[in-house]
């Protein structure tokens, strides 16, 4: 049982479910930050911005709250939603497996891309000197920062609300990685099916761009010289992998869908 102080002010009235920002409706995604893809319309636009407040920037302002509490919160939700979402979907996974489906989608590289997806890091609150440094482009800030987001989303919207976005954007990665060995690897699966069709062996064509500080990549997949699939990510590896998923999804539509 818990025996700690009760909530006050901001917290108990977010507990009760009573927004504590500015009363009405926000626009998507909080209205001030349209760059983002939560889809979750939120009562207390407050909540959102907390969520982008990194510390430094806290520290640079004096006495504002950072994400850092959201994140713990988040991070629970997330874990919560994968674990219930991995034992209804798979009820032929052992708890190893199911344990490493979880691990597969719940860590920094999974939750980065997410934030990518989502358009967070140009929303962040950092402060100066981690704003210089890239933090926009640091996987560890990235994470916590959709920790957070996951966290001010459930205490605006409820848990169904949080499931939302988290199956949203982890979904088809749990499917995948509960798939078992060569699930989560696209690059393998794509070039077992070009070889059975009598394509050939894939080839990537990649290229990076940015800053040292913010690197990405950009591949391109061709199979018997055409381009299926482009993709881009943090390294190569991950911007092949992108590629390949692509590239796989479409060689797979064309054989009329269905998995492989």
């Amino acid at each position: 049982m818990h025996t700690g102080p009760t909530p006050e002010g901001d917290d108990a009235s977010r507990l009760a479910g009573e927004p504590t920002g500015s009363p009405g409706v926000a626009g998507e995604d909080g209205g001030a930050h349209r760059g983002l893809a939560i889809g979750h319309r939120f009562r207390d636009p407050d909540l959102l911005e907390q969520a982008l407040r990194h510390r430094s920037w806290c520290a640079e302002q004096g006495g504002v709250s950072s994400n850092e509490r959201l994140e713990f919160l988040g991070d629970a939700v997330l874990g919560l939603v994968i674990a219930e979402l991995v034992y209804r979907s798979h009820p032929d996974l052992a708890e190893g497996a199911m344990a490493k489906a979880r691990a597969d989608v719940v860590n920094t590289r999974v939750l980065a891309g997410v934030a990518d997806e989502l358009g967070i890091g140009p929303e962040l609150h950092l402060g100066h000197g981690e704003d210089l440094s890239g933090g926009r482009h640091k996987a560890s800030i990235l994470a916590d920062a959709v920790e957070a987001v996951i966290g001010a989303v459930y205490l605006d919207g409820g848990l169904e609300a949080a499931r939302a976005l988290i199956v949203g954007v982890l979904g088809s990665r749990l499917d995948e990685a509960a798939a078992g060995p060569g699930g989560a690897d696209h690059k393998s699966r794509l070039q077992e099916l070009t070889v059975q069709q009598g394509s050939g062996v894939p080839r990537y064509d990649v290229r990076g761009f940015g800053p040292d500080h913010a690197r990405r990549y950009q591949a391109a997949v061709y199979v018997a010289d055409q381009r299926l699939g482009v993709g881009e990510g943090r390294s190569k590896k991950d911007a092949e992998q992108a590629a390949a998923r692509a590239a796989f999804g479409t060689l797979r539509d064309e054989r009329g869908g269905g998995g492989a």
